[in-house]
């Protein structure tokens, strides 16, 4: 019975991961586009500049915002399992409340923070003085309450839509920018409206989804009990929200260093690595999202450890198999991608192509197992994981840098992918036979 129990999650897991990836794969093509297009425009060291500007944007976003997907899909489920339609729109109130005061603060604090770490980083003077519109990017991450609902619903088909808006209005920017003959900050502009189109469309979605499914939706209205009648949801909120934080600041703040100690070329040169070894992270990390909802619903219904740990061996086993092939055509054609992507001038990212596509199949593993915890109700063993690894490796990263050069960091993100992996699969292990040898003494 648990066998074939995991059997059907993992089948509605990979259900919801092929409805994303439809999206995704459609994403990676038109972000190639854009990609190609920029970086032939611009060269590396403009190029990087763009990188830069935008990831120390989304960077300050990460670690500001609030987001509280995590907490809609596990208390909203109950809500919805209980018919309780009134407690679901309190609900979806306070996370949207919670989100938009982080938006604004995060917004506030890429203004601030622009003009005296951009200079830092390498930015040109076209750059600095569009740090303050562009803080405004920011808003396209502020959009986990309605991305939370559709991921409850399963509507994971308009989630794998929504990921198509951003590179659509990007590559649409980029050959406008390109035609002209415009320069670095018409790229800014275009990566601005993409973002600002990204969280418009989110949300656009996600008001359309509520009133469509449930009672007397009205968006406007207190929030009084939201919190009583969910047990523990600041906590939970608060421990989901720096476990969200924790994963994302590696990968977000890797280019930082990187421009800071080898400069904006040398971001832009890590930049077309990331693209090409992208190939393999995206679909871990859309698995990870895929089966949150599955597996907090696993965990609601009082299903088995043993259930839950075949599902999380099952997605990563076919996770690996599937970055196998990939991984070798990164190994030898790492070159001939690095310049496709770039032109000439990116060759020298061809080793950094390989380290990097090793680092993200060794973090394969790592985003199922922080949900299956999340799901458990222990996201804050997720966060003491992300804190040792993503935060405890991080001051290796300059020395590296500064030992090795731009390969430093492709070897860090080595050693980064694989301690997560391993430290996450052990606790969801430690914790799911604890709970089965509970189960079995009840």
């Amino acid at each position: 019975m648990p066998d074939n129990q995991a059997q059907g999650l993992v089948a509605r897991i990979y259900g919801n991961l092929v409805r994303l990836l439809g999206g995704k794969a459609a994403s990676a093509v038109l972000g190639l586009g854009y990609m190609v297009i920029a970086t032939h425009v611009l060269g590396p060291a403009d190029y990087g500049v763009l990188v830069l500007v935008h990831t120390f944007a989304m960077t300050v976003g990460g670690i500001v915002e609030f987001p509280g997907w995590h907490a809609i899909v596990r208390y909203g489920a109950q809500a919805l399992a209980d018919d309780d339609h009134p407690r679901m729109l309190r609900l979806l109130r306070f996370a949207g409340l919670v989100e938009a005061a982080g938006g604004l603060a995060s917004i506030l604090s890429a203004a601030i923070l622009a003009p005296l770490i951009g200079p830092r980083l390498g930015w040109s003077p076209t750059a600095i003085a569009f740090a303050l519109p562009y803080s405004f990017a920011v808003l396209g991450s502020i959009r986990a309450t309605p991305a939370g609902y559709l991921q409850l619903l399963g509507r994971f088909d308009l989630l794998g839509l929504h990921n198509l808006v951003p590179p659509a209005v990007r590559l649409v920017g980029a050959g406008i920018a390109a035609w002209l003959g415009l320069g670095l900050k018409a790229f800014l502009v275009a990566w601005l409206i993409a973002a600002l189109a990204e969280w418009a469309v989110m949300w656009l979605l996600g008001i359309i989804a509520v009133r469509r499914t449930l009672r007397d939706p009205a968006l406007l209205g207190t929030v009084r009990g939201a919190v009583r009648e969910n047990p523990g949801l600041w906590r939970f909120m608060l421990a989901a929200n720096a476990d969200v934080t924790l994963t994302e600041l590696a990968a977000r703040i890797a280019p930082l260093f990187v421009g800071w100690i080898l400069g904006p070329a040398a971001a832009g040169l890590y930049a077309v690595a990331q693209r090409a070894a992208v190939v393999i992270q995206q679909p871990a990390q859309i698995m990870g999202q895929a089966a949150y909802a599955e597996l907090a619903r696993l965990v609601a219904a009082g299903g088995s450890g043993q259930a839950l740990r075949a599902a999380l061996f099952r997605c990563a086993g076919v996770a690996f198999a599937a970055a196998t092939p990939v991984l070798l055509i990164l190994a030898l054609f790492g070159r001939q991608i690095a310049v496709a992507l770039g032109g000439p001038a990116f060759a020298g990212a061809a080793g950094l192509v390989l380290l990097l596509g090793v680092a993200r199949t060794a973090w394969l593993a790592a985003p199922p197992a922080s949900s299956a915890l999340t799901a458990l109700g222990r996201p804050t063993l997720s966060v003491a994981a992300n804190l040792v690894i993503n935060l405890g490796l991080l001051p290796l990263l300059p020395l590296m840098m500064l030992g090795m050069g731009l390969t430093g960091a492709g070897w860090h993100a080595i050693l980064q992918g694989g301690g997560a992996s391993l430290l996450l699969t052990l606790m969801v292990l430690r914790q799911t036979r604890r709970s089965s040898t509970q189960g079995t003494i009840a």
